[in-house]
């Protein structure tokens, strides 16, 4: 009678385990959309300033494209996560050998959310690029 107990108890440790990169992503997200609104402000202020620099403005929009790579790898991450954890779950309980695709799908997660942070990476060096170009060197 205590081995059900053991297996269901194993089985819902090893679905939880691809939560915690999930937990990462959620984490991401909201960095990622936090500057993504700071960005949108910034674009909005810059078109009411009839003075506003074109190369400021395409700077920024260049780095809203990276933000919005980031934000789909990450969202892409957190759904192949989820896949892997249903794979795993209902493969151990259908007692079923889906190696193949658990892989594939916590595989896909973990490049996703690598190629995400590549793109918060890239929009962060560009940036700070905007502040070292903004800011008076001192000589």
């Amino acid at each position: 009678m205590n081995e059900p107990l053991s297996n269901a108890a194993h089985v819902i440790q090893l679905a939880l385990t691809p939560i915690f990169l999930l937990t990462a992503v959620g984490s991401l997200l909201n960095v990622f959309s936090t500057r993504l609104g700071r960005i949108s402000d910034r674009i909005h202020s810059l078109r009411k300033d009839e003075h506003c620099r074109a190369a400021e403005l395409r700077r920024l929009q260049m780095r809203s494209r990276f933000l919005d790579a980031a934000v789909s790898l990450a969202a892409a991450a957190g759904v192949l996560t989820c896949c892997a954890a249903i794979t795993l779950f209902f493969g151990v309980l259908r007692d079923s050998g889906r190696a193949a695709i658990l892989f594939a799908f916590f595989g896909g997660g973990l490049l996703c959310a690598v190629a995400g942070l590549a793109c918060f990476v890239a929009e962060i060096i560009l940036g700070g690029r905007t502040l070292r170009d903004e800011t008076p060197s001192s000589q």
